[in-house]
């Protein structure tokens, strides 16, 4: 019961608003602390720290974090988004839904551009927010379709969000296979988690064009007078999507490791905001942002290897698979209640918080009992991207805040973003129910 204890008191400090990787990091040093002093936990865990950071370290997948982050940057400061957006609303302005439409298309390419998805939200909202309501769209559905559009950075590959779930999967299905007696394991690759991602990623991009189509039907819109323009169109969209074929294809095919293609999309990133024009000035705060990014992720990478150990120093893993095991139903009563908790704990936590604390916790005793990794990384990350949306703490809404108009309510971004929950999980519901949605194209390209 002492690691249940731990747990609920790392959510305690993080509630209370303290940094997350100290929040991790000293609790967790605390009930050791108290754990060797009272005769409670061997503390040849703690001494084994320095060589679980080193291995961190030296992890090569993570090596590709930074880069992807840096790609990301450099094509949000190039302003290229802002020309995308034009010229797809140009292109479907007869349609009713035509700038609600677009915003959903150039969402989901700035997704697989930046990985970002405050970034994604942020430029949306300053870009295409305003331009909706002065079209008459409803405040909720601009709102909510801004948000969502935000959101599809992190199931759309390549993801930031699939690398880091990826190695946290990685190290628990190694250690799921040696408990099982199986020393020579299969790796699961992020190449992997990448193509599952697909076919789930264009899924939500359908089902949220359906939706805009079917609000938007009797809408009446100012039709947008410019011209198309085919070389402007081209110009806009062809650079960046030959920049997303490259780093993803390199990757899938084998032609390039993660941190490989990652330092590629990086470049290729930065020569695309060189030809935008992009001052000294502008490089700098991309250098900056992208280390600010990076530090956190590393820092809260420490802090939830530190908790990891203390947590099974306390037999918190041999907690969890006891009470998997216990469930009744088997398998599919263990991941509802695997993914309950997930849903829930994005109300208040954020996804690199519940890829580094949670899963590592539950990804072993899962896949234990016979639950596919790659499967289960696709479904953990629709469910992580659902909790960028779902109030009151959903991080995609705190960005479209910042930026939206003081007229339209916070009242109105909780309401607008309620359907394209209910579309996020009634794609996690059918992955569940058709897991070939995620295993499929893997097993075909990846043999």
């Amino acid at each position: 019961m002492i690691a249940f204890i731990l747990f609920i008191a790392v959510c305690f400090c993080l509630l209370i608003g303290f940094p997350v990787a100290f929040s991790l990091a000293g609790v967790s040093l605390g009930f050791a602390a108290l754990g060797v002093a009272f005769g409670a936990f061997d503390a040849g865990f703690i001494l084994s720290m320095p060589e679980r950071l080193f291995g961190i370290m030296n992890n090569s997948l993570l090596t590709a974090v930074p880069l992807f982050v840096l790609m990301g940057v450099f094509l949000e400061q190039s302003k290229i988004a802002e020309k995308m957006l034009t010229q797809m609303a140009v292109l479907l302005r007869r349609l009713p839904g035509g700038l609600a439409l677009s915003v959903v298309l150039v969402g989901a390419l700035l997704a697989a551009s930046t990985g970002i998805v405050g970034a994604t939200v942020v430029t949306m909202g300053l870009i295409a927010l305003p331009a909706m309501i002065k079209n008459h769209y409803p405040a909720a559905l601009a709102t909510g379709t801004v948000s969502a559009t935000g959101t599809l950075g992190q199931i759309i590959p390549p993801s930031i969000a699939l690398v880091l779930l990826a190695d946290t999967l990685s190290t628990a299905n190694n250690e799921a296979q040696l408990a099982l007696g199986n020393f020579s394991p299969d790796t699961l690759s992020v190449g992997e988690l990448f193509v599952a991602a697909i076919i789930p990623g264009l899924l939500l991009v359908v089902l949220y064009s359906f939706y805009i189509l079917f609000k938007t039907r009797k809408l009446k819109t100012h039709i947008v007078d410019a011209p198309f323009d085919l070389r402007s169109f081209l110009i806009g969209f062809i650079p960046p999507l030959v920049l997303i074929l490259v780093v993803l294809g390199s990757i899938i095919l084998g032609l390039a490791t993660p941190a490989e293609a990652a330092g590629v999309g990086a470049f290729g990133a930065f020569c695309l905001a060189l030809l935008q024009n992009m001052g000294f000035k502008q490089l700098q705060d991309c250098l900056l942002n992208a280390t600010k990014v990076t530090s956190m992720v590393f820092m809260i990478l420490i802090g939830a290897a530190c908790f990891s150990l203390v947590f099974r120093g306390f037999g918190g893993d041999e907690l969890v698979q006891s009470f998997f095991h216990q469930l009744p139903g088997g398998q599919m009563s263990a991941l509802f209640v695997v993914m309950v908790l997930i849903f829930l704990l994005g109300f208040i936590l954020d996804f690199i918080e519940i890829t580094f604390v949670v899963v590592p916790i539950i990804g072993p005793a899962l896949i234990m009992i016979g639950i596919d990794p790659v499967w289960l990384g696709i479904l953990i990350a629709i469910n992580l991207q659902t909790s960028f949306l779902t109030p009151p703490f959903g991080f995609a809404l705190f960005y479209l805040r910042g930026v939206a108009d003081s007229s339209i309510s916070t009242k109105t971004i909780y309401q607008g973003v309620i359907p394209f929950i209910a579309i996020q999980l009634l794609v996690l519901l059918a992955i569940i129910i058709f897991p070939s949605l995620a295993t499929w194209l893997p097993n075909v390209l990846l043999l």
